[in-house]
Formats: structure tokens, sequence, C-alpha cells
């Protein structure tokens, strides 16, 4: 019987140890959480379950009771200190030692910090667990008002949340537009648009520089001097991989846990998946790191076949979900920079599909109230194949076919 180790219970986390479990009833599988709660899915956080829509029970990833009745050793609430890696055991903050025979890390990100000033007054809330969650939908009462900072995915969809309660919004981001990292100022602008719609007021190319009052928020000044009062703040400015307890290991770290195709990493029998494993992606022929409720899943997947001896490489396409107001945004592929974006369909109307290409390649697309045509181009992004950016524009030109 092998001992199969599992640090971070989130959804990459459980969905390891259940591909471990099925894989092969005598090991001994242990998975090891810092939070006290059963593995759940995060993105409902922002959505269904800050809206008072969804239950938490609908977020987790299996019933509480599934994982002893399943086998699995489940150790919650419990912070795991030190990976030795030379005498394979993880040591826990209760000064357990866990020996492991194989072990895969999937502790995933934590908020970057608010430094601010004022950044620790009491109404000041970033979104990270179900806690967070709680203690905003505390707050987001009809008839408040709160600031997001940054518009990122997270933000946003906060933000779509909060005003989906009645609570007035203004939101602050020092990009053009919110998503202009990701997307680009002309995608950037329809999501602004849209957020405008719904009676956000947006603060564009400045930031929160202090958080106001005495005990408790009372507004922020942006840098240019800008006074917001408000009841709240919900901060989102991006998040930091999880990479201290790796260190600790000897792994390689850069910009995560560095592993290859088949989620190993640079140390025998240790492993890593989610969002702290950055990944060399075998179609894309680069080191990415995703932070996507399908990559949790399918990367993991993979790495638990891995720890229990098969050689896949994981290649799967990255994809993802928006939700924000009655419009489903959903992406997929990977890029960072593109020599030409490509729009297929209506900006104003909110319903296209936006392609970003380098050398005439798609490396992904967006699309707006367009899922089932996104989905549909995972294994055309795939191929890597060159198509005409025309034919993509025409919507009379079949999609599959563009793509050989």
């Amino acid at each position: 019987m092998k001992t199969l180790v599992v640090i971070g219970a989130g959804l990459a986390g459980a969905t390891a140890a259940i591909t471990l479990r099925d894989g092969d009833a005598g090991n001994r599988v242990v998975l090891i959480g810092a939070e006290p709660d059963p593995p759940y899915e995060r993105p409902p956080l922002s959505k269904g379950y800050l809206r008072g829509d969804t239950p938490f029970e609908k977020a987790l990833v299996r019933p509480a009771a599934f994982y002893e009745e399943h086998g699995i050793e489940m150790i919650l609430g419990v912070q795991a200190i030190r990976i030795d890696s030379s005498g394979k055991f993880v040591e826990l903050e209760d000064h357990r030692r866990i020996p492991y025979d194989a072990l895969l890390i999937t502790t995933g990100c934590r908020n970057r910090p608010v430094t601010l000033p004022g950044g620790d007054l009491a109404g000041v809330h970033s979104l990270r667990t179900v806690q967070d969650a709680d203690r905003i939908r505390k707050e987001a009462v009809a008839g408040r008002t709160a600031v997001v900072v940054g518009m990122g995915f997270i933000g946003a969809e906060v933000a779509a949340s909060l005003r989906h309660k009645g609570v007035k919004v203004v939101a602050i981001d020092p990009g053009e537009t919110p998503l202009f990292r990701v997307l680009g100022a002309e995608i950037g602008r329809t999501i602004a648009e849209l957020h405008h719609a719904h009676g956000v007021r947006t603060v564009f190319g400045d930031a929160v520089d202090v958080f106001e009052g005495a005990t408790h928020i009372t507004g922020v000044t942006t840098k240019r001097g800008l006074p917001i009062g408000c009841d709240f703040a919900v901060v989102g400015i991006g998040v930091v991989p999880n990479t201290d307890l790796a260190a600790t290991a000897g792994v390689r770290i850069d910009n995560g846990v560095v592993v290859d195709e088949y989620c190993q990493t640079s140390v025998a029998s240790i492993f890593a998946a989610g969002d702290v494993a950055n990944h060399f992606h075998p179609v894309f022929q680069r080191q990415i790191r995703v932070e996507h409720w399908q990559n949790a899943i399918k990367q993991a997947s993979i790495a638990a076949r891995n720890m229990l001896g098969e050689h896949l490489p994981y290649d799967d396409v990255p994809w993802f979900w928006s939700d924000q107001y009655d419009v489903n945004i959903q992406y997929a592929g990977f890029h960072s920079t593109w020599t030409q974006l490509v729009v297929r369909g209506n900006l104003e109307s909110r319903d296209f599909l936006a392609f970003y290409l380098t050398n005439n390649v798609v490396d992904a697309v967006v699309g707006c109230n367009r899922p089932r045509d996104v989905r549909r181009l995972l294994p055309s992004i795939k191929t890597r194949r060159t198509v005409d950016p025309e034919n993509l524009r025409n919507e009379d030109s079949d999609l599959a076919s563009l793509f050989g």
C-alpha cells in the first residue's frame, strides 16, 4: 500500500484525491487543507452565493460525508508547514508528520495584501473564502454604497452581484477599462458599457491612495485626489501563488510551482496542479499558470493519474466563464499579447466572438453570449493552424471548417 498525499483541499485537491481513490482502492489517500470547511468551489462566491441565490452546499465538491465513505482521510483546519523531500514526509503545524510515497501540491493562491493606508479598517474586504463572502453579504444591503477596487473578473463579478442586491457601486481601476490587461481596450469598453447600463459608476486610469475612516471605512481618496464616500469596500487586486510550503521541499519556484507537461516538479515524487502550478503547456509550448475552475479539475485529475504511475501530458486548452448581469462571457485559449483582434458579431448588442491572433494563429477567443461557439472552438485552437482573419469575421462562414 502506498501513501498518496494531497496538500490543499480546494477544488483541485479534492478532484485529485477522488481520482487517486478511484484509480487504486488499495492505497492510502490523505487530503490536507488549512480551511475548516470541506472542499468547495470558489466561483459561486462572487456570483450566486454572494447574491444569496446559491446555498453553500451547492458549492461543495462532494457532500462532506463522501470522503470518509470513500476512504479518503481528510485533515482540515490544519496548516502544513514543511515538506521534507529526503525523508518524504509532510509536517503539520500540530507537529504531526504524514509520510508519503507521492505528493501533490494544490495550495492555490492568496489575495494580494492591501498595504495602503487604512487598508486594515473595518469594512475593507477581500474575497477568497466562504467566510469572506459571508462578511460581504452582511454588508450588501440595498441602498448602501460600495467601492470595488479592481475590475478584473472577480471585481467585475462582485460589482454585478452587489448591483443585483441593490447596492450602489463605484468601481476603480488603473486600467483604461475593466479587464484591460487581459482583453484589451476594445472588448474592455464593451464590459464597461455593460456595467454602466446597470448603474455602476466607474473610475478608470486612477487608483485608491487611502481608505478613509477612524475605525470603519467611510470612503476612499484616489491618487488623483478624487474623494468617494462609501459604506464598505471590496478589494480585488490580484492573487499570489502559495509557494512557501513548496519551497521547503526544494522544488523550483517561478511564478508558482514549476512543473513539466506531466505536472511533475523538479523533485522526484512531488507533483503540483491547479492555480499554484506553472505548467509547461505542450500546445502553446511555454510555461503558463492558469487560475480557472476547469484547469483545477482537469489538471489535478491528470496529475493524480501520473502519481499512480501513468505518464499523461496535460494539454487541455484553458477555458473559463464569467456571468455578469444577464451576460455570459466565456474565454478559451491562452494569450498575453496579440497582433490582431478580429470581432465576429456585434459589440454593442453584446453578441460576439473576439479572436486574439498572432501571425494568423488564434491564441484565444472570448465570447459574449455565445457559449456554444466558444466551447466548439476548443479543439480548433489546439490545432495551432493559421486562419484567414476575414473568414473569422464573416458570420456566414462555418467556424469549424475554418480550421480544417
